[in-house]
């Protein structure tokens, strides 16, 4: 039976009070609640405070480039689709550097959980606007405010048909456990953007802000239905939806593999036809 202390305790370099310790907790409680043990857990991540959270968890990792944790988790999943892969990273990593990535993913629909940390800031180097900080934020490098219109990740994956779209809140562990689960047993590509507050460099969305404004979604809403789960993603502001937003049954990209790559014996006669093809 797997449980929390198979996934270990390690001293972290997080911030008190970051909103990454809820994230990682919520995490290790999704995979006991999936039964994984930690070999059977793969993490992809790529540069950043959040990009460190699978190092203080005890499983197979891999860290990448900025912005490029999606690719690598690409080629495990379709190298090996014993295992469970994860993905994960910050929303300037991950809509940033990283955006590209993020749609080719969509599009592709390969089975991978990608969590987001969300905290509308570069936590790392030191909170510059990042992709979804708010229009007019001030932060420490742009003192008169973000330019530029705040990315929405939820509504451009609802709207690029991803397989499962949800956003969570650190505040709500349990909450946010139960969401990350479900991606995982959704086959096809999850995207878990996770609101998190960063107490070091985000003085405007704390854990207070999204207290008063974020509500879980109910039975009312139908997941499945595309208007409802673009209206519920465009939400922002005194009101925030956390919970899945939507989920469709597309054919997840590489399903039809059963085993490692490894243990697979090539067809040389094919591999012969395809040679004498060029001839």
């Amino acid at each position: 039976m797997v449980t929390a202390q198979d996934y270990g305790e390690f001293e972290t370099a997080w911030c008190p009070g970051c909103g990454n310790f809820s994230i990682r907790k919520a995490v290790v409680k999704a995979l006991v609640e999936l039964g994984l043990p930690p070999h059977k857990a793969v993490f992809s991540t790529g540069i950043g405070q959040a990009a460190k959270a699978p190092h203080y968890i005890r499983v197979n990792t891999l860290n990448g480039l900025h912005g490029r944790s999606l690719p690598a988790a690409t080629g495990i999943r379709l190298a090996n689709p014993e295992l469970a892969v994860f993905a994960e990273s910050g929303d300037g990593c991950s809509y940033g550097e990283g955006g590209n990535h993020f749609l080719a993913a969509i599009r592709r629909n390969v089975d991978i959980t990608y969590i987001v940390h969300d905290n509308q800031v570069y936590g790392l180097t030191k909170g510059q606007a990042s992709p979804t900080t708010p229009q007019g934020q001030q932060t420490k490098t742009q003192p008169h405010g973000a330019p530029s219109a705040a990315f929405n990740p939820v509504a451009v994956a609802v709207t690029m048909g991803a397989s499962f779209v949800a956003r969570g809140f650190a505040g709500e562990i349990d909450h946010l456990a139960g969401l990350i689960a479900a991606g995982a047993r959704h086959p096809g590509f999850a995207l878990i953007d996770v609101l998190q507050p960063c107490v070091s460099f985000n003085k405007v969305n704390t854990y207070a802000w999204y207290k008063e404004r974020c509500y879980a979604l109910g039975d009312d809403h139908d997941p499945t239905d595309f208007g409802a789960a673009m209206e519920k993603a465009r939400q922002w502001g005194e009101r925030i939806p956390i919970g899945i937003l939507w989920k469709s049954d597309r054919p997840a990209f590489g399903a039809g593999a059963k085993a490692p790559l490894a243990t697979r014996e090539p067809d040389m006669g094919a591999l012969r036809e395809i040679i004498e093809g060029y001839a």
